[in-house]
């Protein structure tokens, strides 16, 4: 196997064995013909042939080789068997051998590397609105595009302005699942979010899919069944359409990379997208799947959506007899989310005043995945360290780092405003664009400064959009992608002034002055 696609691969260089995220050798290789026979059927489609079951065969397809969504080889030899039948009814069956990208020049690597990862996801944040009855003929046409392209003789520069494109059709996409995220449960709220898990049965659902979370609402009102939100589902409560629910309760534990700990409970979990962890034993019975999740063993709920089987281990399991008091990484018992862009940009004009009066100095946008590699602490001191007159928006799962944080409000603003998921990116550009407007500068004059933090490839995608909007001295950790070549880098440093984090101390001296 050869995989270097995530933050935390084997030795900064790539996992040649076994994965670092669980995965098996052999699964990593069907993954690769997986990615192998979308290049065949992205060579195909992409002559005018595409069709709405290839499309889901795309989107799918490159969903199901994010970091942390699929174990399963039965499941995973299926899809590929699936994408070669598309290929073959639009007429051709052939596959791309992933070991010619994999030994190609480092700099073509570099940058074919850096479209699929992007593309997958991309591909995720489309399965999304997909779902929602969303599409776009743009998107899609690109996602075979960019995947042709892979397998494809292309010089440096071709794949870098595909890289830079990439970034511009993701904004679309991300739009695209703004549109049907808040046209379908409405625009979120300031929410306040316990805890605790009350007495009683209850299931914990984890990944980022609102469809599933809704259906799941429904199958289980008067049930005596609470539902907790666990991991990227907590901005889940900020929506009005699903905040209606009462017995949708609050959150359960912190990220994903702490499950294998928190996940020994007296209730089923619900995977509905990545980041399921390989299973441990002491809670296997009480794991299950959709969508394109997958682990061997585990029961899976297929496109039915019938959740019986957990509603089911919910009852029968009984959860906790007494109120079970739980806390965030920093001790904190309660958090906030639904600080979306409506929100934001409804109390624009305070911050605008709060800013040409002095009281707020600096806009830090720290987010992103988080991840167990050792480092990350930075990100939570990062935030500690900020001073008073700063405020700190947030999204995607990295904000378990600091979230639970008491630091403060300015002017009735609560200093750390979580704006949702790392779906949820575009409402952080659009109130950054807004904010430019308001003052009537670029994006890169205002006083806001982008601290990430990645693991996946939803990260990749979102970091592609960014660049692509010319926005420049990111800073992003808590290592660079083994996959961009040193050339590749010193063109995106030179180009965007993109920069490695170092310490928050000697960051924030930096970048405050």
């Amino acid at each position: 196997m050869f995989c270097f696609q995530c933050e935390q691969t084997a030795k900064g260089t790539g996992c040649t064995v076994g994965g670092v995220c669980g995965k098996k050798g052999n699964t990593a290789d069907l993954q690769d013909k997986l990615t192998g026979a979308l290049i065949g059927l992205a060579k195909t489609a992409i002559a005018g042939k595409a069709t709405a079951s290839s499309n889901k065969a795309m989107i799918d397809g490159l969903f199901t080789t994010v970091t942390n969504v699929s174990f399963n080889d039965e499941t995973l030899q299926v899809l590929i068997d699936h994408v070669k039948a598309e290929a073959a009814k639009l007429g051709t069956s052939e596959s791309y051998d992933m070991a010619q990208l994999w030994s190609a020049d480092e700099d073509i690597r570099s940058l074919k590397s850096l479209i699929l990862f992007g593309l997958r996801g991309m591909a995720a944040y489309a399965h999304h609105a997909y779902v929602l009855g969303k599409m776009d003929d743009a998107v899609n046409a690109f996602f075979y595009k960019g995947m042709a392209a892979i397998g494809e003789e292309k010089s440096a520069d071709e794949l870098l302005a595909l890289v830079m494109e990439l970034g511009s059709v993701n904004l679309k996409c991300m739009e695209l699942l703004d549109a049907a995220n808040t046209g379908t449960y409405g625009s979120p709220m300031p929410t306040q979010v316990s805890c605790d898990i009350e007495a009683g049965p209850f299931i914990v659902i984890s990944g980022h899919d609102l469809h599933d979370l809704k259906l799941l609402l429904e199958q289980t009102k008067d049930k005596g069944i609470n539902i907790y939100t666990h991991g990227e589902m907590l901005p889940a409560h900020g929506y009005p359409e699903l905040h209606k629910y009462p017995h949708l309760k609050g959150n359960f534990g912190t990220a994903w990379q702490n499950q294998q700990k928190e996940f020994d409970i007296p209730a089923p979990v619900l995977f509905t997208t990545n980041c399921i962890m390989p299973v441990k034993p002491a809670y296997a019975d009480r794991i299950f799947t959709t969508s394109v999740v997958s682990y061997p063993e585990m029961v899976h709920i297929d496109d039915n959506k019938d959740f019986t089987p957990v509603i089911n281990k919910a009852l029968e399991l009984g959860g906790y007899k007494e109120r079970h008091k739980m806390t965030g990484i920093n001790g904190g018992d309660t958090l906030m989310t639904g600080f979306a862009r409506d929100t934001v940009l409804s109390v624009a004009d305070k911050v605008i005043d709060a800013v040409k009066a002095g009281d707020i100095k600096h806009f830090f946008l720290v987010g992103g995945c988080d991840g167990a590699k050792p480092g990350r602490n930075y990100y939570t001191d990062f935030v500690k360290q900020t001073p008073k007159d700063t405020i700190i928006l947030t999204l995607a799962c990295g904000k378990f780092r600091f979230n639970d944080l008491c630091i403060g409000q300015i002017g009735g603003l609560p200093r750390i405003m979580d704006m949702g998921q790392c779906n949820d990116a575009y409402s952080a550009i659009k109130v950054a664009i807004a904010l430019s407007e308001a003052f009537n500068c670029s994006v890169n004059e205002l006083p806001l400064t982008l601290v990430l933090s990645w693991y996946e490839q939803k990260a990749v995608c979102i970091l592609l959009t960014l660049l692509s909007l010319g926005i420049k001295n990111i800073y992003i950790g808590p290592s660079l992608p083994a996959f961009m070549s040193p050339n590749i880098l010193k063109t995106l440093v030179e180009k965007f002034a993109l920069t490695p984090i170092s310490t928050p101390e000697a960051d924030l001296k930096k970048i405050l002055g």
